[in-house]
């Protein structure tokens, strides 16, 4: 295939047309690489190069104008504004810009366009005096405030345009109004001057009116490339510009339309493929790559063109290791920076004014990727060690002050991202020297990190571009105004990647590909909504006044996609087009029109496949772990250490929890409980207790006992919230709640015991919170097993030993009893209270065996009506169903062999760990 570019070259040269001294116009300065590289291939002998510019140089060079940035442009507006709007009506600069940007992109189209800008702008108010009755007396004031708007406008437009001009600067459509009246005076001065304009389609007024005077004054020749196929067919979007240059251009009367091709019918193997998600089509264009590079050796006028950008990083990322030449030429957006959201966490936690930051947001912030290394140090990472202390003192709030007191070393860090913001200036220095922090840190591996320097680059130069301007303008005087200006520039500046493009792979957006041909070409997100985007317009004009006035809408955007698309196709020999199968209803919807189109048109053989994501397999079957003897070797070392109650039952509710928790020793996520959690109420309250109860411990209860306890109860739950609750606080909101709840809870429990005295009952106090173990031999089991646990409360009622333990949860009758033995290891949820109950009982009597009948049972909280829930053993006889609750050696013995059975089963390297389906 030979490329466009190299067929006007050869044109010109068959022609004898002397190629050093024309001047090469083309829709994009990438182009003008591509044609060097292409006269260079050429020429047989050195020649002085010719002048090759963009359009937008040659506009700009026509106007005699230097063009603004767009955040230069917000400045200068926001100076005219202010000058131009009375004092009461101007709004801060951070409410002006988010309207600031609308209004400069509706006079960048009515300057590109040539529209009348009186008559535009006066329609706009005479349109929304008739929508908004204007003539009516009683107008609100908001329906004042919006018609002053509209009228303000042109008032906008016409001042802000001298003030430009005055200072030699302009926004790029001011640029092409001042061309077209400069072109008369540019062409008595350069009249000898050949122009070669190349690769155009879409062009506005201002555009149209330069190129036809120039031909018509013989200074210029124009190459369009478009297919018959497109120009021919009368509906056909590709050619909708072509046929309007064609019918109505003047030159066009007298002068043939050359440059006319027949290559879209040719023969091309064009794929058509689906694939759900983002990351499926990522994974499938890595995939496609791999098999190319593998069929052809390294690749060769190669094109990955990206509908979407987001997709540059999935893509990035999915590219084999061995396509090491790689051009990425498109703009990446800022707001998908990863850098981007750093600094979106400090507007968020500084934006007010506070001293204090909510916890949440200090995590995030310590956590961030480029904040991570900057607390590295030869002990180990100062942020993590920051965040581990606030979760485990509950910190919710915390001061730049106290965040210090955390360090374990000094840093200047913790000063750099949480001391205060007082003024913008001062945000912009901490930003800055937040950025000179992370260079330093990331350029000891600067090939590593060079992608996050690059990012690093482009922030830097956005914050000293702000403090510049704002220090010549002074506009933005909040950190509010500040972070407003910073997310408008999110959205409109980009990233620009620098490589080699005349080499390897080539990955860009669609309107980086004008002009520039490939034997293969991939394009992906081929989406209604993507390409072509559809109506998607950010305008202060309406669709019908933009008619009215010969402005482009969706349509003409939507045709000019349409253009790019196939002529992408159009000279490529391998065409592989993808598309979302499951689009975001949010950002794009089914699969283009233009594949539709493609499909039904029947110039090609279309191969079409839907492919499923290549993504690592997931096994949704549930996990299995095979006791190896790596395993068996810690199953005995759990054993050795002691087996409790919760952690049998963990067994007996999850295996594979049991195998996490026990042989690999996971930690569950520590967070901070901003609301007391119910594991901490339950500490607080089993604390609370035993320090109430702790001096009768071996002696009878009275009523003065009890009353004294009553007394006591508020300045003990407050005493243990503040020691297992940490520094959270308690005194506002649901903590407030549930301190009182606490208090409420042990006072109901104690005014319970002294119902009990009051009634005749004799109760002590023997143990409270004791630890108690034991060892038993299980089976063939080479060692003995451990078995521990903690009892709440050992007492004794009227002579009755009993065993209790506390639950602040709520716990039914139901849950002590049991009928069948073999209930007792397998059901979970319906017996394991009575299974925790029973062990403790069963570890005391192994170390001092009863003598007489004992209890074990439960006292819940939320159930306290109910009393002590005495764990029973149901018989079942022919007169229904009789309770036996007090614990005989008869029940301990039933009871040892299902523990041991299940001890064994732990042990048994038959039987595998197997995950449960927990409901």
């Amino acid at each position: 295939m030979t490329s466009f570019i190299h067929d006007v070259l050869a044109h010109l040269k068959a022609n004898g047309v002397d190629l050093s001294q024309l001047s090469f116009i083309l829709p994009s300065r990438r182009a003008g690489i591509f044609l060097k590289h292409e006269l260079s291939s050429l020429i047989e002998h050195p020649l002085f190069a010719p002048e090759i510019i963009s359009i937008e140089e040659f506009v700009a060079e026509l106007a005699d104008l230097k063009q603004l940035s767009t955040i230069e442009l917000l400045f200068e507006f926001y100076s005219v504004y202010k000058d131009f709007t009375p004092k009461d009506e101007i709004q801060p600069f951070d409410d002006f810009v988010k309207w600031a940007q609308v209004a400069l992109q509706d006079f960048n189209e009515i300057d590109r366009f040539l529209v009348d800008p009186d008559h535009i702008f006066d329609y706009l108010v005479a349109v929304d005096e008739i929508n908004h009755w204007s003539l009516e007396s009683n107008q609100t004031p908001l329906i004042k405030s919006y018609l002053n708007f509209w009228d303000h406008l042109k008032t906008l437009y016409h001042n802000f345009y001298t003030h430009l001009q005055k200072k030699g600067t302009g926004y790029q459509g001011l640029l092409y109004r001042e061309a077209v009246e400069n072109l008369g005076n540019y062409i008595q001065l350069n009249n000898s001057k050949q122009h070669i304009f190349i690769g155009f389609n879409a062009l506005n007024k201002a555009e149209i009116a330069i190129i036809q005077e120039l031909l018509h004054s013989d200074m210029a020749e124009i190459f369009w490339d478009i297919d018959r196929t497109f120009l021919e067919h009368e509906n056909h979007d590709a050619g909708h510009f072509m046929r309007e240059h064609m019918n109505s251009w003047r030159y066009f009367q007298t002068h043939k339309f050359n440059w006319v091709h027949e290559l879209y019918a040719e023969g091309k193997n064009i794929n058509i493929i689906g694939t759900p998600k983002n990351v499926g089509q990522a994974k499938y264009v890595g995939e496609l790559l791999r098999k190319i590079n593998s069929k052809s050796g390294p690749l060769k006028s190669t094109a990955v063109v990206l509908s979407d950008e987001n997709l540059l990083m999935p893509v990035l990322n999915s590219i084999p290791s061995e396509i090491d030449a790689l051009n990425i030429t498109m703009g990446f957006p800022l707001k998908s920076i990863p850098l981007t959201s750093l600094f979106e966490l400090l507007f968020a936690i500084h934006k007010d004014g506070k001293s204090s930051f909510y916890y949440k947001d200090v995590i995030a912030l310590l956590s961030h990727q480029f904040v991570q290394p900057l607390f590295q140090t030869s002990s180990g990472n100062q942020a993590n060690t920051i965040i581990k202390t606030i979760q485990k003192n509950n910190l919710v709030f915390l001061t730049q002050h106290k965040l210090e007191k955390l360090l374990l070393e000094s840093n200047s860090f913790v000063n750099i991202l949480f001391s205060s913001w007082p003024n913008p200036n001062v945000a912009i220095e901490h930003c800055q020297k937040l950025i000179m922090k992370i260079k330093a840190s990331f350029e000891k591996d600067a090939a590593l990190n060079a992608l996050a320097l690059e990012y690093l680059f482009k922030f830097n130069e956005i914050f000293n571009t702000i403090f510049k301007l704002n220090h010549e303008h002074n506009h933005v005087t909040s950190i509010k105004g500040l972070f407003e200006l910073f997310k408008e520039l999110l959205y409109s500046e980009t990233l620009d990647f620098q490589g080699e493009p005349l080499q390897g792979l080539q990955i860009m957006g669609m309107l980086e590909s004008r002009v520039l041909d490939f034997d293969t070409v991939i394009i992906a997100s081929v989406n209604e909504g993507i390409l072509p985007a559809g109506k998607s317009s950010n305008s202060f004009i309406p669709f019908d006044i933009k008619l009215e006035n010969n402005l482009p809408t969706y349509k003409e955007k939507d045709a000019v996609y349409a253009y790019h698309f196939y002529r992408l196709i159009q000279r490529a020999k391998h065409v592989y087009i993808i598309y979302n199968t499951e689009p975001d209803a949010l950002n794009a919807g089914e699969k283009s029109r233009f594949i539709t189109q493609l499909e039904i048109d029947q110039h090609h053989d279309i191969n079409p496949q839907i492919v499923a994501p290549l993504l690592p397999n997931v096994n949704d079957s549930l996990r299995r772990i095979k006791k190896t003897d790596s395993v068996i070797k810690r199953i005995e070392s759990v054993f050795q250490k002691g087996l409790s109650p919760s952690s049998l039952l963990n067994y007996i509710r999850n295996p594979i929890d049991f195998y996490a928790q026990k042989l690999l020793e996971t930690e569950e996520f520590d967070d901070v409980e901003e609301i007391v959690e119910a594991k901490t109420l339950g500490t607080v309250i089993h604390e609370t207790l035993k320090e109430l109860y702790e001096p009768y411990k071996g002696s009878t209860l009275n009523l003065e006992k009890l009353d004294n306890s009553i007394e006591k109860t508020d300045a003990i739950v407050v005493q243990q919230f503040k020691k297992y609750y940490n520094e959270g606080e308690l005194d506002r909101g649901k903590n407030l709640i549930i301190l009182e709840v606490a208090k409420q809870y042990i006072k109901n429990f104690l005014k319970k015991e002294k119902q009990l005295l009051k009634k005749g009952n004799t109760l002590k106090i023997l143990e409270l919170e004791i630890d108690v173990e034991t060892t038993i031999n299980v089976n063939t089991i080479p060692f003995p097993i451990r078995l521990k646990g903690q009892i709440d409360r050992i007492d004794e009622l009227n002579g009755v030993l009993r065993i209790i333990d506390y639950k602040t949860g709520k716990v039914e009758r139901p849950q002590v009893e049991i009928v069948n033995w073999n209930d007792i290891t397998s059901d979970y949820k319906k017996n394991g209270v009575a299974f925790q109950v029973l062990m403790y009982a069963f570890i005391m009597n192994q170390k001092s065996p009863f003598k007489t009948p004992i209890e074990a049972g439960i006292i819940s909280f939320k159930n306290l009506k109910s009393g002590f829930l005495s764990f029973s053993k149901k018989d079942k006889s022919g007169n229904g169903a009789t309770k036996n609750t007090l614990i005989t050696q008869e029940f301990l013995n039933a009871f040892q062999e299902e523990l041991e059975t299940l001890i064994f089963e732990i042990y048994d390297k038959n039987i595998d760990f197997i995950e449960k389906e927990i409901s």
